[in-house]
């Protein structure tokens, strides 16, 4: 589970580069850089998601621990 965990993440990282380098700044809401926006987006909430696992795992271990 940990290595699968690590590989989401590096997956959902290089989605957030790779990305980035498809928006065009000059205009950031046509064409191919909205769904580069909502590439980005959706690779940040699967981060924050992945997190929100990590932190809820160590605490399940710390209660097994405390009983």
């Amino acid at each position: 589970m940990k290595i699968f965990k690590l590989l989401l993440s590096l997956i959902a990282i290089g989605l957030i580069i790779y990305n980035l380098t498809q928006v065009d700044f000059n205009a950031p809401f046509e064409g191919d850089s909205v769904v580069a926006f909502i590439t980005i987006l959706t690779a940040m909430c699967a981060l924050a998601l992945l997190q929100i696992l990590r932190i809820s795992q160590k605490i399940e271990k710390q209660s097994k621990i405390k009983k």
